[in-house]
Formats: structure tokens, C-alpha cells, sequence
């Protein structure tokens, strides 16, 4: 209803507004004169009608335009921000390139190069397939005293030929290879037995007291966990990965040595050539699980065959096309041999 206030001159005008999608009736007051009543009440209702629109569609139909406004002006911020404006309301969202999980890096041809190793090695005619420390323990005997002969083996193995090796765990098990029997024995006869092995007396010693260690706190038996082998004299983790795999059964990484240290790198498989625990790091970063314990066997024998460290078999190795050092190799033995003379 319209107030009119002949004191003040002011009209009072209802007027049904809608303000953030609701409806609600304002009174507006405003000064008048008595002539011009109906010019301004009318003036005044045009003016509200134009700024607070009453009709749903006209409200709906600004509301979407003023969407569109805000992409128009997003387009400033970048092609990115436009996008996740359109998609605000679907479902499969485009992803962010920044939240897309990086793929592991992996060496080109790697599976290729390790078939082709495995053809090359399908005869099993290395020195490690038959008197390889994995040779030495035997099954007919009590299972904590195999798993003692596959440690003794390890520790023997390292800076040693496969057939040195075997010849003195030979010599060892006539003697009476058992954690009693070993820690009976005096040090150097200990040694005599394990002559001519690389750096013989060293191991002499570091058997005998990894013996007594077992003895005391190990009920004659050896540790069960990567952690504990490392801390026997004498013991890396070369040696516990292959003693776990081997001793225990249970894969837990692959095991270094210079073979397949060497071999990984003029490879390719690994990035940095440093010392035999990156190179296993590198490995087991890439290499599935299920190959661990096959690598180190595999390229054992294939280093003591054809990808020795010096004078390697380039010309005869089925990667000679995929080895980064073995192409580098024949190009340099290419360049090396004499020229035949013309006729």
C-alpha cells in the first residue's frame, strides 16, 4: 500500500524485488511534489522494474549470461583455468599433466638383451654352472648344516675362481664342515684347508669367528634376515642376498659381484658405474622381481664366457647391435686392424 506524507513530501511505493534468486517486497521512499506524483511513482517502479527483474526466465536468463562472462574472463588466467571451468560439472574431470605419476625409467631393449643372454647361455657349460658356490652344499644333510655350507661357500667365493672355490669347500667338508667342528679348529689349520683362495687368511679368520658367533647366538644355525648376515665378519650384501635366496629361499634382492657389475654397465641397465651396491640399487629400481634371482647366475656365466673384462667376444655376443660398449668396441678394434691394400 502507498504512504503519502503531505509534511515531508515522501512517498512510500511497495515494490517486489528479487535479490540472489528470492523474492522479497521493499518499500522505497522518496521525495515528490504533488503535480508530478504520478511521473515520479511511475519513474520510480520502471527504474526498479530495471534493475531487480521480477520474471524467473528474464533472472535465469541473466544468470547464465553472467556465466559465460566469468569463462570469457578466465581465459586470461590460461587455457587450464578455462578448462576446469567448463568441467566443473562432469563427472571424468580432465587430468592435471602435473598429477600424472611418472613412469620408472627402464633401459631400451632390456628384455630383448636378456633373451638373447639366455640363448647364449642355454648350454650351461660356465665354469659357475658346475662348480659354482651354489654347487658346494650338499642336500642329503641336515638343513641348518646346508645353510652353514651355502655361507662358508659365499664367504670363500669373493675375489675367487669357481673352481678354487669348490676345490677347498671339498677339502672343508672332508675336514668336517659343521659351526662345532669349525670352532674346534685352530685358525691355521683353517687356513692350510682353504689355501690357495684369494685373501685366504683374512677368511681364515673371519669363519672362524662368524663359527663362534653362530654357536653362541644362533643355536648352530644362520640368521634368517638381510640385517642380521650383514653383521657376521666377513659377510656383505652380496653375500646375504644370495645366502637368503639360496639358504632360506626367500628372494630379497640381487646379488653384485664384478660380473654382473660389469656387465650391467657396458650394458646399459644402469646409469652410474660406481660400486656393486648402486649397481644393485639401480637394477632392482627397474628389473621386476621375478628376475632377481635369475640375473646373477645368468651373467656370471656369461661374463666368464663371452662378455670377459678383457678382450671381451664382441663379435660373437647376440647384443653386438644393442650393447652400447659392445658397439663402441668393435668400432675401435675396426679401427685398430690393418688396412688391405688395393691390388
Amino acid at each position: 500500500m502507498e504512504r503519502r506524507s503531505m509534511k515531508n513530501k515522501t512517498l512510500t511505493v511497495p515494490v517486489d524485488t528479487t535479490k540472489n534468486g528470492k523474492q522479497k517486497r521493499m518499500h522505497m521512499v522518496v521525495k515528490y511534489d504533488e503535480p508530478k506524483f504520478q511521473q515520479t511513482r511511475c519513474q520510480l517502479e520502471k527504474n526498479i522494474a530495471l534493475n531487480n527483474p521480477l520474471d524467473d526466465k528474464e533472472h535465469n536468463d541473466n544468470k547464465t549470461q553472467n556465466k559465460k562472462n566469468t569463462l570469457y574472463k578466465s581465459e586470461k588466467l590460461g587455457k587450464r583455468t578455462l578448462l576446469k571451468k567448463q568441467n566443473v560439472h562432469n563427472k571424468d574431470p580432465i587430468p592435471d599433466e602435473n598429477d600424472t605419476k611418472k613412469t620408472k625409467w627402464e633401459p631400451a631393449h632390456w628384455k630383448e638383451v636378456l633373451n638373447n643372454i639366455r640363448e647364449m647361455r642355454k648350454h650351461g657349460d660356465a665354469p659357475v654352472d658346475a662348480m659354482g658356490w651354489d654347487h658346494s652344499a650338499n642336500v642329503d644333510i641336515a638343513p641348518e648344516v646346508r645353510r652353514y655350507h651355502v655361507l662358508i661357500s659365499l664367504m670363500l667365493s669373493s675375489q675367487t675362481k669357481d673352481e678354487v672355490n669348490h676345490a677347498a669347500m671339498g677339502r672343508l667338508k672332508e675336514h668336517g664342515l659343521t659351526i662345532e667342528n669349525i670352532c674346534n679348529t685352530s685358525e691355521d689349520v683353517l687356513g692350510k684347508l682353504i689355501i690357495p683362495v684369494g685373501f685366504w687368511k683374512t677368511k681364515a679368520k673371519h669363519i672362524k669367528m662368524a663359527s663362534d658367533i653362530l654357536k653362541k647366538n644362533y643355536n648352530n644355525d644362520i640368521p634368517n634376515t638381510i640385517e642380521l648376515l650383514c653383521k657376521l665378519p666377513g659377510v656383505g650384501p652380496k653375500m646375504a642376498h644370495l645366502c637368503m635366496n639360496h639358504a632360506w629361499g626367500i628372494v630379497t634382492g640381487i646379488g653384485v659381484d664384478v660380473h654382473v657389475h660389469r656387465i650391467s654397465h657396458r650394458l646399459g641397465w644402469t646409469k652410474v658405474f660406481k660400486t656393486p651396491e648402486d649397481t644393485r640399487k639401480e637394477l632392482e629400481s627397474w628389473l621386476p622381481e621375478s628376475l632377481w634371482s635369475e640375473v646373477n647366475h645368468l651373467l656370471v656365466g656369461f661374463g666368464q664366457q663371452i662378455c670377459k673384462s678383457q678382450r671381451p667376444s664382441c663379435e660373437t655376443c647376440l647384443n653386438k647391435d644393442l650393447c652400447p660398449q659392445g658397439k663402441k668396441e668393435l668400432a675401435e678394434r675396426v679401427k685398430k686392424s690393418p688396412k688391405k691394400r688395393k691390388s
